[in-house]
């Protein structure tokens, strides 16, 4: 998790950097992509079992907090108006099209086991069938010889 805390430093430094220089906003879009996809992939780790330290999670979360409420006092004062709102609508949209995104893999998941699972079956009742037809045939041809 340190490793993408630092690459969302990284990122909201970029951000920051932008912003200070006279920029648009927008110029920094990819950076701020990257930073909050790290937000996600952290909150996840945060979240997951296992995790060997709630504090160093808590803290890591706690700093981007800080980060984004920074964030968006420079999208109120230096981005066009009703920016933060409409960053914050993409977001959600963003969200929900990663767990639609998330589902669709676990169903073709599904779908590719039920397929093996099919195949194997449909194979090992031909193979069975062949079996009992050579099987019945063998004990034709011994009894009648």
């Amino acid at each position: 998790m340190l490793a993408e805390l630092a690459a969302a430093n990284a990122a909201y430094d970029v951000i920051k950097q932008t912003i200070q220089n006279g920029q648009e906003i927008y110029e920094a879009a990819s950076a701020m992509a990257e930073y909050f996809g790290l937000k996600a992939e952290i909150q996840k780790k945060a979240h997951e079992h296992g995790y060997k330290s709630d504090l160093e999670a808590f803290l890591a979360l706690e700093q981007m907090k800080q980060q984004e409420d920074e964030l968006k006092q420079m999208m109120v004062w230096q981005g066009r108006g009703g920016m933060w709102q409409d960053w914050l609508g993409f977001q959600a949209q963003m969200k929900e099209s990663r767990e639609n995104e998330a589902r669709s893999k676990q169903l073709a998941k599904q779908r590719r086991k039920k397929a093996l699972i099919n195949t194997i079956l449909i194979s090992s009742g031909a193979v069975a069938t062949f079996a009992i037809v050579v099987g019945f045939l063998l004990f034709i041809l011994t009894f009648r010889g």
